[in-house]
């Protein structure tokens, strides 16, 4: 048993949460078998970026925020594959358990929260036909459309001037321009979600018959 398993169990007998598919999913051995996109874009949908701290009627959640990174790979030259897209799709896919936890209290937790995060989307990897672990170049991408979605997110719902991004974020992307972004209510927010994701679905499966 792993130094992370000990330190869990101590602090957490149970550690597994029952999800409305019915499924178990455990948060020290996490099961691809256990993991249900319904479940996931049910989670996504009613979490919030910014910790809720956002303008308008309905917080902008974490399934929006995912779809808006997938837009911004899209417009990337070359074009990633359908596969590449998935990663992005689901690469905060793991906050369906955890929520999406700000970048301080991150750093407060540590290595603890890190592990079972990486568990988690390995588990939502194998899962959906992709790599436990992607290779450094692909998180790369996926990080750069990341943190230009996060730029447009802090300047236009979280009340960040562009001029902080850099100092107070950490953040170098600069806002997407010429794109308006609206919370949408979360039954909606996972509607939109699923429809995307069943999208690249039939995409990668597509690009495995050329």
């Amino acid at each position: 048993m792993t130094d992370t398993n000990r330190l869990l169990q101590k602090h957490a007998p149970r550690t597994w949460q029952r999800m409305l598919s019915g499924r178990r999913l455990n948060l020290l051995e996490p099961s691809p078998v256990d993991v249900e996109i319904e479940d996931i874009a049910l989670g996504l949908a009613r979490n919030t970026r910014w910790n809720g701290q956002t303008i308008g009627e309905h917080a902008w959640s974490i399934a929006q925020h995912s779809d808006l990174v997938v837009d911004i790979m899209r417009g990337f030259s070359p074009a990633p594959p359908p596969w590449v897209l998935m990663a992005g799709k689901l690469h905060d896919a793991s906050e369906y358990v955890t929520h999406d936890l700000i970048t301080p209290l991150k750093a407060v937790v540590g290595d603890v929260f890190r592990e079972v995060e990486a568990r988690l989307t390995a588990a939502v990897h194998i899962r959906f036909g992709l790599p436990a672990r992607l290779d450094p170049k692909i998180k790369q991408q996926i990080k750069k459309a990341d943190q230009i979605a996060a730029a447009t997110e802090a300047v236009q719902l979280a009340g960040f001037t562009e001029a902080e991004l850099k100092p107070i974020l950490g953040i170098k992307a600069k806002p997407l321009e010429g794109v308006t972004l609206v919370p949408l209510p979360s039954d909606q927010a996972r509607r939109v979600f699923l429809e995307g994701f069943h999208a690249l679905e039939a995409e990668m499966a597509a690009a495995r018959r050329t």
